[in-house]
């Protein structure tokens, strides 16, 4: 595979990646900023490819047992290099698996039910609001089948203990999905919007559900990536280099 050699988090994260393909961008570092873990905690990331949203967690957040499960061969490796190369051995795991996979491909994998206290993921997009790629692999990583959605919140309900967090981040128009599988494995969720401009409507969403919580849904106020003439602004810059948490991280 041609990969390349990258930074992220303005350096304290260093990454190889396939040159071609799925490529992690903004959404794995602001999946990482949400995530509300603390040292002693065990997280996994669900479809994590090259480690990059769970390796920027564990950079903010010490002391925290990672596991990134990711279902490509190739992907899992260089996310186990990456592991290495950032230091975190004996911290963080890559997992070659299926994270549609039955109960029982999880207990092999040291994960049986009820083990994680968080379960973070950025699920592949609706098909039917995606123009595929050509890219076997972007394809495979952006988009899946209908049951994909269900099955990883379903996977992620399961692999949680009870009061465990799941954190997602996905597109904005596939939020009403969202919402209705996480009430069935969940109950309710707080979101925060991602905009890319200032007064443009969200391009992201980032849910934060709770196990066995049956409070109301919560919207919290935007997150904005650029102002209106397109400069990054100061609490994007705080999360994407230097790795500060989003409100979702104090819930």
């Amino acid at each position: 595979m041609d990969v390349t050699h990258d930074a992220a988090l303005g350096g304290r994260l260093h990454l190889v990646q396939p040159r071609r393909g799925h490529r992690f961008g903004h959404d794995a570092i602001l999946l990482a900023a949400a995530v509300a873990a603390r040292a002693g905690d065990r997280v996994v990331e669900f479809g994590a490819g090259v480690g990059a949203a769970g390796l920027a967690l564990a950079c903010r957040v010490g002391g925290i047992a990672l596991t990134l499960i990711e279902i490509d061969p190739a992907l899992s490796q260089l996310a186990a290099g990456n592991i290495s190369a950032n230091g975190f051995d004996g911290r963080a795991r890559a997992v070659t698996l299926d994270v549609t996979a039955a109960p029982e491909d999880f207990d092999r994998a040291g994960l049986p039910a009820g083990s994680a206290d968080h379960v973070m993921m950025n699920p592949p997009f609706n098909p039917a609001r995606l123009q595929p790629s050509p890219d076997a692999m972007r394809r495979r990583a952006h988009a899946a089948g209908r049951e994909t959605l269900p099955t990883w919140i379903a996977s992620a309900a399961r692999l949680l203990r009870r009061g465990g967090i799941l954190t997602l981040i996905s597109r904005a128009d596939d939020l009403d999905a969202i919402l209705a599988h996480l009430r069935d494995e969940f109950g309710a969720a707080t979101i925060l919007p991602i905009l890319s401009v200032e007064g443009e409507p969200p391009i992201r969403v980032i849910c934060r559900a709770v196990s066995g919580d049956r409070s109301v849904p919560t919207i919290l106020p935007a997150f904005v990536l650029n102002d209106r003439k397109r400069n990054p602004t100061r609490e994007a810059e705080a999360v994407l280099r230097h790795a500060a948490p989003l409100p979702l991280a104090h819930q």
